[in-house]
């Protein structure tokens, strides 16, 4: 008995149709792909998280109705399975995504989401952390130039200044009260400080956070998230904690004390490290103060270009 032989069948492509209203189109791809990336701990070692990728090419053919797209979903899933993502690394899987194409398109351009995770030291516990740090990488590889830009928030407790003296004032005012007619003092004085009385206002302190894009030189080997981070954290001198003892606590609070900050102050803080830094070819960040005294958020807008490399 013979088999009969099975031809299989050729299924329509219709992206080889010609376009309608045709002319070329800046960017075609997808967005939210999911994916795992392997990117420097922090330590330096390599470790994996789960990203959200978004990939596009240009299509330079006016009359081509769309481009290869499935050759990029699939390109992609091995693309940083083996190694930390680098700019030498982005600019090869760039060109690899350009390749697939066969032509139609010039350019590619990557955009990855993902969540830094720092171990983070207590301030005076020995204890330590994780904290998170949502991170934004955009790469672009136009005319065989590679375009990188790096995104991030780094969060902090400010305290204002004003509500600081404020506080201040009412103290000295209600100690004037408290003891115009005590003798001897030494001990009456160490007493009431300590007590609730001896606190008539506290100064609001909030949440705040900086959010920093930076364009990089793509002339250096590593992305330096991590080193920014810290450089950051270290200018405005109050970073939120992760593990907290009583003591931590008392620390953060003499640190906020000594750090005193209206939002126009954290943006001058944060712009002086990144003008500084050469890896930087220009940046900007945008300082948010959540407000606990108002209902609405004081903010400042701040950008300029690195040190020259």
């Amino acid at each position: 008995m013979n088999t009969p032989t099975i031809t299989p069948r050729r299924l329509p492509d219709v992206a080889h149709d010609a376009a309608a209203l045709a002319r070329p189109l800046d960017w075609v791809g997808m967005s939210n792909i999911a994916l795992p990336l392997r990117v420097a701990g922090h330590a330096g070692e390599a470790i994996q998280v789960a990203a959200s990728v978004d990939v596009s090419v240009d299509l330079l053919d006016p009359d081509a109705r769309g481009i290869h797209m499935s050759r990029l979903y699939l390109e992609l899933q091995h693309a940083f399975a083996t190694e930390v993502v680098t700019p030498a690394g982005l600019r090869r899987v760039l060109q690899t995504l350009v390749d697939t194409q066969s032509g139609l398109s010039g350019a590619a351009r990557l955009v990855l989401r993902y969540d830094q995770m720092l171990l983070r030291p207590a301030l005076a516990s020995g204890n330590a952390g994780w904290k998170r740090y949502p991170v934004e990488i955009d790469a672009s590889l136009i005319d065989g130039h590679l375009k990188l830009a790096l995104r991030f928030a780094v969060e902090y407790s400010s305290t204002c200044p004003a509500s600081a003296a404020l506080s201040r004032q009412l103290n000295a005012d209600r100690f004037a009260e408290d003891f115009a007619d005590a003798r001897p003092l030494a001990g009456a004085i160490h007493d009431w400080l300590a007590s609730e009385r001896g606190l008539a206002a506290t100064p609001h302190a909030q949440r705040s956070r900086a959010d920093v894009r930076v364009e990089l030189r793509p002339a250096f080997d590593e992305l330096p998230l991590t080193a920014l981070i810290d450089a950051l954290e270290q200018a405005l001198a109050t970073p939120v904690q992760t593990a907290v003892k009583r003591e931590d606590e008392q620390a953060f609070a003499r640190l906020n004390a000594a750090n005193l900050m209206f939002c126009e102050d954290a943006a001058r803080r944060v712009a002086a490290v990144l003008s500084g830094d050469r890896r930087i070819e220009r940046f900007d960040a945008d300082v948010a103060h959540f407000e606990s005294l108002h209902a609405h958020d004081a903010v400042a807008r701040v950008s300029g270009a690195g040190a020259p490399a």
